[in-house]
């Protein structure tokens, strides 16, 4: 089917689409697969943040990095953030202490995230993998790759979030009266995130399934994860302010379980936008479509 075909489908027939993807993700397992991520995700992230931290200390200034970590993991982890950069800054004023074993140890438990979301995705779109698969030396390397880019990633961010920060303290006299830009750089800010959540899920998409993909498609599930996260991630702040009751039940463990679900909502919500791209592949696709008809008897 070609590209206007599939899009004409979709358009005309949203709910059955829609249906569709969630009956794909139920066969796949994907709420199984997305614990899976979270709780590997849960490991690394820390020794992952910390070596970014390292490599990036000797080039931008501590208080500037923490700042942008500060406000960019409050998106993945809503009210949660705070515990994991005050053992970001204790760690950098004691780095001295770092070890070769401990640096080997950060570099394997910061890939272990990635390693598992690329077994998850290669479930998603098993479509792919049937047809083709991919070299386990390309496998090992994806991770280490992501975690430079990550750090030049986190490194640009943080240039322009300053530059964005002194801009905000700035002003505009516009007839005659003098106007703030304090709300336009809260909304730059806001907007880099939303557009750095789409390009790093964009390259997920592209990167980490076997495959090669089209960039319109890994648009088209990064965009719909984004979305679905954005509301989530505003729900979440509330529930977290509100009702959550999750301080009595868990005690001391109550950051690292609202962490963990944090990360089950975003691991939830990214491979469910994977699912649609994988289901969006498979329209007017015949061995497709067996195969995930076979997938969906056998679950």
């Amino acid at each position: 089917m070609y590209p206007r075909q599939r899009l004409a489908e979709v358009l005309q027939h949203p709910g059955r689409f829609l249906l569709q993807v969630l009956k794909g993700f139920r066969a796949n397992q994907g709420f199984l697969l997305a614990g899976a991520v979270a709780y590997y995700a849960l490991l690394s992230i820390v020794p992952l943040l910390m070596l970014i931290m390292i490599a990036l200390s000797h080039v931008v200034d501590q208080g500037e990095l923490l700042q942008t970590v500060s406000r960019y993991l409050e998106w993945l982890m809503p009210g949660q953030s705070q515990g994991i950069v005050t053992e970001l800054a204790s760690f950098l004023a004691h780095r001295a202490v770092l070890g070769w074993m401990l640096l080997l140890s950060m570099l394997f438990f910061s890939s272990l995230a990635f390693t598992v979301l690329e077994n998850a995705l290669s479930v998603i779109f098993t479509h792919r993998v049937a047809i083709r698969r991919r070299h386990f030396i390309v496998s090992a390397l994806i991770p280490y790759g992501y975690i430079l880019c990550l750090a030049l990633g986190l490194l640009v961010v943080t240039v322009v979030a300053g530059g964005l920060q002194a801009m905000g303290e700035q002003s505009v006299l516009v007839f005659w009266r003098e106007w703030s830009l304090d709300g336009v750089s809260g909304l730059m800010l806001y907007l880099l995130g939303v557009a750095g959540e789409v390009f790093v899920l964009s390259s997920i998409y592209l990167v980490m399934p076997v495959g090669r993909p089209r960039l319109a498609h890994a648009l088209i599930g990064a965009v719909a994860a984004t979305v679905l996260w954005e509301l989530s991630r505003h729900g979440l702040v509330w529930y977290f302010a509100t009702l959550s009751q999750i301080g009595v039940v868990y005690g001391s463990l109550t950051t690292a379980i609202a962490v963990l679900l944090s990360l089950e909502l975003a691991a939830t919500l990214l491979l469910l936008g994977a699912q649609v791209i994988a289901e969006y592949e498979r329209l007017g696709d015949p061995a497709a479509g067996a195969m995930r008809s076979f997938t969906t008897r056998a679950a």
